[in-house]
């Protein structure tokens, strides 16, 4: 198999066909497209329009609507004539699900479709079916007979067609052959791609959607090197973590799920699918692209792509390292809290890293997201819970009488020629920097059991700049734990919190890094290490938190999904490790919450149907007491436990 990407060592996009979307230019170098979806329901023609024109006027270079049955799909033609009627002309794309017979429709009648290849023309019944070779070419034989229509449609009124993957929806056909996999992602999509290339059709987009971004990222990278070997091109891509949430784990999650295959070059179009208003969600696409805008080539050494490499950087794998105490080997990615920039540190200050003291108790309280390490310039005078350590500057830690409450942080320099006794020791060390003595520190470092490598870089492609340096570590057999230390100087709460999540989360889901340093010195140290553990949680790196896999509003739900997700997380959000989706309809229901330990799904106007993974347990439950059942759902299987109170 090919590699996903041209380069791996300098940021280049992957060059795609141009496709046509109304008189919106997409892939082959054009400009990274932003786009969203609506939540009206789609027969409300003037709520549609009114939230289409919101969309518009933050950003929005197309607009997604839903059309779940044939009535939707003809309204989409009063929608498209009274935004064009106010002087709105943004392409209009329809989402379809199911129902063949609306994309035909749709496809008379707007800029763009989308079809979901799982439920198009094929079922998902959670059924195994075992197919001979002759049994499955007869039902690709099916689905080329009911998507040829749609093929001659878009033909022929030069309409755009996206072949939009879900992880969680893939046919039980698909699945009964390449299983819930990445592979039967990208196959799930070619088999619709091959035929439209039979009929000379290629005004197409693709996306390869999941809730977990490991999944997402792995899938999109097979889809690239499959279209290459196979076809000898590639298709333009629509990038998007589906089902993000909302909030702040939401933005972390499509940050790490989309910019780590921006990073990789990959990438024509972006949705960011939050549980909340749709025009919220353009701000967050802005900030991620605008990463990408006049991004520079960076002067990395080459990097020769062998079978072995191939294989580290196309498919799920862990680095390999030995264990410093807790860093490294099987233990959990660190955080390390940096507190330098304070002069005197207190034990209010420490609240804003998980820890609170509580005086009349005389102990420490300590919450899910406690960091692991603080880094300090100077002496901390009271006692600090047992759970966490320090880490010094080489000079102020040599200048103490007694080093055994706190570690060294050494520059490269200092390690090369100081000798000091420490059991552990981190060695700053810049990636590549021409005045380092690169070869002679690395070799240092590998016959020296103590040492933690800190990577940093000055480089704004900071995750080709730490790829190309893990992928060293790894050539020469160095097992020495690394922890990625990223900083930004954005003033903006949001773009800050984008770049920190792009920069080291994609570093994360590679399997590279064992821990993450972050600054930001315009934030509040509680925001960070919120972010710094949101990171590792989202790249299921570290788990800290229930997680929520919450879908974005459109018009298919049939429930307030931002209300309802506000009720639920409330009632569990101290239920650490569980998985919890909430999902606006059956379309999003058991196969888009894919991963899920526990699902809440609408069924039904005011209806709730109730999950445990994908199995249902109670139907057509009442909304007014479906939160109710929820928590009894998590006591029946032993998932629930009482908040605990709050002291001091």
């Amino acid at each position: 198999m090919q590699i996903f990407a041209e380069s791996l060592t300098e940021y280049k996009r992957l060059p795609t066909l141009e496709v046509k979307i109304g008189d919106l230019f997409l892939g082959a170098g054009h400009p990274i497209r932003i786009q969203t979806m609506t939540t009206a329901d789609t027969m409300d023609t003037e709520k549609t329009v009114a939230e289409s024109i919101r969309c518009i006027e933050a950003g929005a270079e197309l607009v997604r609507i839903t059309a779940p049955s044939m009535k939707e799909a003809e309204n989409l033609a009063h929608i498209k004539r009274e935004l064009r009627a106010r002087g709105y002309h943004t392409p209009l794309v329809a989402d379809i699900h199911f129902t063949p017979n609306a994309a035909e429709i749709a496809a008379r009648i707007v800029e763009k479709v989308r079809i979901n290849p799982g439920n198009y023309a094929d079922k998902k019944r959670f059924n195994f079916i075992e197919y001979t070779d002759a049994a499955y070419n007869q039902e690709i034989d099916r689905i080329r007979s009911r998507f040829l229509p749609l093929i001659k449609i878009c033909k022929e009124y030069g309409t755009a067609l996206r072949i939009g993957t879900n992880h969680g929806s893939l046919s039980d056909r698909i699945m009964s052959r390449y299983g819930d996999t990445p592979m039967g992602m990208v196959e799930s999509a070619m088999e619709f791609l091959r035929i439209a290339e039979d009929e000379n059709y290629y005004n197409i987009v693709l996306s390869m959607k999941s809730s977990n971004p490991l999944v997402m990222v792995e899938a999109y990278r097979m889809l690239v090197a499959k279209m290459n070997e196979e076809l000898g091109h590639c298709y333009p891509l629509h990038l998007g973590v589906t089902e993000a949430g909302d909030g702040e784990d939401g933005r972390i999650k499509s940050s790490i799920g989309i910019g780590a295959l921006l990073e990789d070059g990959i990438g024509d179009t972006i949705r960011v699918s939050l549980t909340e208003d749709a025009e919220l969600e353009l701000p967050v696409c802005q900030k991620i692209i605008c990463r990408y805008k006049d991004r520079q080539h960076g002067k990395l050494p080459p990097l020769l792509v062998n079978d072995a490499l191939r294989n580290i950087l196309t498919t799920a794998h862990k680095r390999k390292s030995f264990a410093v105490e807790n860093i490294g080997g099987e233990s959990a990615p660190v955080v390390i809290a940096d507190l330098s920039r304070k002069n005197v540190i207190s034990p209010d200050d420490m609240i804003e890293i998980g820890y609170r003291y509580n005086a009349s108790l005389d102990k420490w309280q300590i919450s899910d997201t406690p960091a692991d390490y603080i880094f300090s310039k100077g002496d901390i005078n009271f006692q600090l819970p047992g759970t966490i350590r320090i880490i010094h500057p080489f000079a102020f830690w040599k200048s103490k009488k007694e080093n055994d409450a706190s570690y060294p942080l050494m520059s490269s320099d200092e390690y090369m020629h100081e000798v000091i006794d420490s059991k552990m020791i981190f060695v700053a060390f810049d990636v590549y920097k021409s005045s380092e003595n690169h070869s002679a520190i690395i070799e240092k470092v590998k016959n020296d059991k103590r040492v933690v490598l800190v990577l940093h870089t000055a480089n704004r492609n900071r995750v080709q700049t730490f790829r190309r340096m893990f992928v060293e570590l790894e050539n020469r057999g160095i097992g020495n734990p690394a922890i990625v230390c990223v900083n930004t100087e954005s003033s903006d709460a949001e773009q800050a919190l984008i770049d920190l999540s792009v920069d080291a989360g994609s570093v994360l889901i590679q399997g590279f890094a064992n821990g993450i340093w972050l600054s930001a010195n315009n934030h509040p140290l509680k925001m960070i290490n919120s972010v710094a553990f949101g990171i590792l949680q989202a790249s299921r790196t570290r788990i800290s938190k229930t997680e929520y896999i919450s879908c974005p509003s459109c018009g298919r739900t049939l429930f307030d999904l931002q209300e309802t997700t506000a009720k639920i997380r409330a009632v569990t959000n101290h239920l650490k490790g569980i998985k919890i989706a909430v999902m606006g309809c059956i379309v999003n229901g058991p196969g888009e919450m894919a991963d899920a330990d526990f699902g809440y799904v609408g069924s039904g106007p005011g209806k709730i149907t109730l999950y445990k993974g994908k199995e249902v347990i109670k139907r057509n439950i009442p909304s007014e007491i479906a939160v109710e059942e929820l928590i009894a759902l998590l006591k029946q299987f032993d998932a629930w436990a009482e908040p605990a109170s709050v002291t001091g």
